[in-house]
């Protein structure tokens, strides 16, 4: 059997998904870049005659409906958990991403949340360490679970600075 360096604890994490909403703002957010650029082509075609123009919009649908697809998985592929001494984060398809921030290391926890998550009823918590690579975002989140994770990971950090 095979360990693969993204899952190293499979029996014993608890991995907590995001809200199935966030394949909603993912995806106004994919079909408002196709209208844009509908609408921009859509121009450059009644302005230049340009004959491909149907071809070139039925492309952009294309891979915008094959993006679609690829977008309900990539929401399926994030998952966070909280252990004793760190937070782990995972996401990606392809190209998959397991970061693991300890408690002690995070200096500071925001919680946002645009004009689209907020009309999803989500949010964003975005954890941000000393070292800019290892920052981690979790999106996707209900509100009240958005807070709840950013008092207890607050906490655990004041916690765990406290011995350092």
């Amino acid at each position: 059997m095979t360990v693969s360096p993204l899952d190293p604890w499979p029996a014993t994490v608890a991995w907590r998904p995001v809200s199935s909403r966030l394949v909603g703002v993912e995806l106004v957010r994919l079909w408002a870049w196709v209208a844009v650029l509908g609408t921009g082509g859509l121009v450059a075609w009644l302005v230049t005659g340009w004959d491909p123009a149907g071809l070139a919009a039925a492309l952009v649908v294309l891979l915008a409906a094959v993006r679609s697809l690829a977008v309900v998985r990539a929401v399926r592929a994030w998952g966070y958990a909280e252990r004793e001494r760190d937070l782990l984060v995972r996401h990606g398809l392809l190209v998959r991403r397991l970061s693991i921030v300890p408690y002690a290391r995070m200096q500071f926890v925001d919680v946002t949340a645009g004009p689209l998550e907020r009309a999803f009823h989500l949010a964003t918590v975005q954890l941000h360490t000393a070292a800019a690579a290892s920052d981690a975002k979790i999106p996707g989140l209900a509100p009240e679970e958005a807070s709840r994770l950013r008092d207890r990971l607050t906490a655990l950090g004041e916690d765990r600075a406290e011995g350092l």
